[in-house]
């Protein structure tokens, strides 16, 4: 029992799930607190095990305020409790906290692939899996021990440094989630080469708005890759690919369909055949180790650049502590090289865990093949998107019923806001006594602002926590803190992984505009979020979609949540639009399921679900169907392209083609947009 507001009596609301007072005690986040309590001044009173939530939810406010009030204090003990090593040491840990332009560790001198490999140096370690690799092909999951990766990654890095590759270069991949992926990845950041890696999906111009920024010196691709029960054959993309980027110097080809080489090329498997041990270059810790990129559907896509160093004390922190991440896990999260969350997956490596690659469709031949694929790999840590929990629902799926999952005991989910039903159903359906670290961050970061706390328990439809080092608030319209309340995320300090800038933005303008032109000083991420009184958060979609009624904001995902939860709704996208005359209009576009109608019955289920749900103010003015709906690349619904286009916008001002994955879904609006116009 705790005090609201107003000083009556508040009755909390029952945890989904509770660690065990025994396995929380035992978590990395509990080691790291009692080692930082006896040499970094960390509050003394134990995360866990606690008497009651209450006091577990109080314990952890502590750290995490003890974590960001001094920063270069908390960040000393990340280094030091995960030994990073520094080549050369640095003057001090933060030099400049403003933001932009946070100096982290000035003189100091690191390689992220070391760390990423160096659990390997261990003989002890070298036959034990670093990399577990399945596709929709084969029976048996392929290993790739400590000590071979170790070899790939020093065979290939000498390759690249004898063909010219110095710290600066770029190279570009053009590759799906596996192995080969990895070690590409290590042998540049060994050589100190800045990565940047596209998906094999994307389309020729896609990528191309991508790499040309970047203009590679080297580019690995693929000749096709398996999907869906299919081949399907890039020769065509990579031929062009190699046409428009005429700052390649090395193309090396990967043939995973088994395409013979085309003139010039090198192949994969001669730079990684020799017997070499992998020569680490000492870099500064603010040294590009690679460039990821935002979604691009308002213009050229922001190339974003990550640190070696930053990326590498984020990764560790966040691996260990948020995931309790270490040797003797497997970590599964499905993703593809063309979003962030594959960058993260490789930080499993950073903490001595097995990382689980996987490269098809998380819905062939079934809609339950991800699940299929942790329980044939023994995933301890299995990550998906929300997106992918829903359609499990909907399809009916009892994975912890057909499946041997017993090794899963932390299931993440990111991506978008996982609804109340998503949390419902993971426990009804797939484990009643898994953690469900639901997260909240962006490519911005590669990382997380608010995510899995291992000694706290899980409320329905929240998120248990906001990281460590991570000074998150959110903010009302006057630029104040507030909690119960809806409001803009905002980050006030500065995290050692945020961009060191984005690339070919020489005086940093367009960076600054992208987070720090609302409020000077502080990172603004445009989500809108409730940080709760006892301390859990919400995230309730894009702040710079937002619907905003009779002058009260809503998130769509709210929407989304109970409109999807209908059986005959596949998918939905609800726009706010502000008319002529101070005019409203909210019209809600639907994708039925196969086989359903959209009636006035279905319709009036609509409005009066959303109506008793949520509020009128959130019942749409129209209901509308649609074959399809737009979405980035990487699979996230687009919302602002949408609005442009109904506004009266061009289709081609209003959206960058490359960044889409079905323009004609996008035509539509474009046509509904001019009828509306007149």
């Amino acid at each position: 029992m705790t005090t609201a507001p107003n000083g009556t009596a508040r009755t909390e609301p029952e945890p989904l799930w509770r660690p065990d007072p025994a396995g929380a005690a035992a978590t990395r986040l509990v080691a790291f607190q009692r080692w930082a309590a006896e040499r970094h001044g960390a509050p003394a009173g134990p995360v866990a095990p606690a008497p009651d939530d209450a006091t577990a939810a109080a314990r952890y406010a502590e750290l995490h305020a003890w974590s960001t009030a001094d920063l270069g204090r908390f960040w000393q003990a990340v280094t030091e409790y995960f030994e990073v090593r520094f080549h050369s040491a640095p003057e001090t840990v933060l030099a400049d906290a403003a933001m932009p332009g946070a100096r982290w560790f000035p003189g100091a001198t690191v390689n992220y692939a070391e760390h990423a490999l160096r659990f390997g140096e261990d003989p002890a370690h070298a036959e034990l899996p670093a990399i577990l690799h399945l596709d929709e092909t084969t029976a048996e999951p392929v290993t790739l021990g400590w000590a071979e990766l170790r070899r790939q990654v020093g065979s290939l890095a000498a390759a690249l440094r004898a063909r010219g590759v110095r710290p600066g270069d770029r190279i570009g991949a053009y590759l799906p989630n596996v192995p080969q992926a990895a070690v590409a990845l290590l042998a540049a950041a060994a050589v100190g080469a800045i990565w940047t890696s596209c998906a094999p999906d994307f389309g020729a111009r896609s990528v191309l708005d991508r790499f040309q920024q970047l203009e590679p010196d080297v580019l690995i691709a693929v000749d096709g890759y398996h999907y869906g029960g299919k081949d399907h054959d890039r020769t065509a993309v990579v031929a062009e690919l190699r046409r428009e980027l005429p700052s390649v110097r090395a193309f090396v080809h990967v043939p995973l369909l088994g395409t013979a080489a085309p003139d010039g090329a090198l192949e994969w498997a001669d730079l990684v055949a020799d017997a070499a041990e992998p020569v680490f270059e000492p870099l500064p810790f603010d040294h590009p180790l690679w460039v990821l990129y935002s979604s691009g559907t308002t213009g050229l896509p922001k190339a974003i650049v990550q640190s070696q160093g930053g990326i590498l004390v984020e990764h560790l922190k966040q691996a260990a502590l948020h995931l309790d991440l270490g040797p003797g896990d497997r970590f599964f999260w499905y993703t593809s090289t063309g979003w962030m969350m594959w960058n993260f997956l490789l930080a499993g490596l950073l903490v001595g865990a097995t990382v689980v690659t996987y490269d098809g469709s998380p819905g062939h031949p079934t809609t339950g093949a991800l699940w299929e694929v942790a329980a044939r790999t023994r995933a301890t840590v299995l990550g998906t998107s929300a997106a992918y929990v829903i359609a499990s629902r909907k399809a009916g799926l009892h994975p912890g019923r057909e499946l041997d999952l017993s090794a899963v005991r932390c299931i993440g989910t990111t991506g978008s806001p996982l609804p109340p039903d998503g949390f419902r159903w993971i426990y009804d359906e797939v484990k009643p006594d898994v953690w469900l670290a639901s997260v909240s961050g962006g490519t911005d970061v590669c990382s997380c602002f608010v995510g899995g706390v291992p000694t706290l328990p899980v409320h329905l439809g929240e998120i248990q926590a906001p990281c460590l080092g991570a000074a998150v608030e959110s903010w009302d319209v006057h630029g104040k803190p507030h909690t119960d309340e809806v409001g803009e995320l905002v980050v006030t300090k500065p995290i050692p992984s945020m961009p060191v800038g984005f690339w070919n933005d020489p005086d940093g303008r367009r960076y600054h505009d992208s987070y720090f032109d609302t409020y000077p000083g502080t990172w603004r991420h445009g989500d809108w979020i409730t940080v709760t009184s006892r301390g859990t958060v919400v995230i309730h979609g894009r702040s710079d979609s937002t619907l905003n009624r009779q002058g009260v904001r809503m998130g769509s995902s709210d929407i989304y949540e109970v409109v999807e939860r209908l059986p005959e709704i596949r998918e939905s996208l609800v726009i706010g639009l502000e008319e002529d005359g101070g005019g409203y209009w909210m019209p809600l576009f639907v994708v039925l399921a196969p086989g359903a109608e959209l009636d006035d019955e279905l319709r009036g289920r609509i409005r009066s679900s959303l109506r008793e749900q949520l509020s009128p103010r959130h019942v749409p003015d129209e209901v509308i169907a649609v074959t399809g709906l737009p979405h980035t690349l990487t699979g996230k619904r687009i919302e602002v392209p949408v609005k442009r286009l109904l506004a009266g916008t061009p289709l081609d001002q209003a959206v960058n083609p490359g960044s889409v994955d079905n323009l004609d879904h996008l035509r539509f609006f474009e046509q509904l947009g001019r009828e509306r116009r007149g």
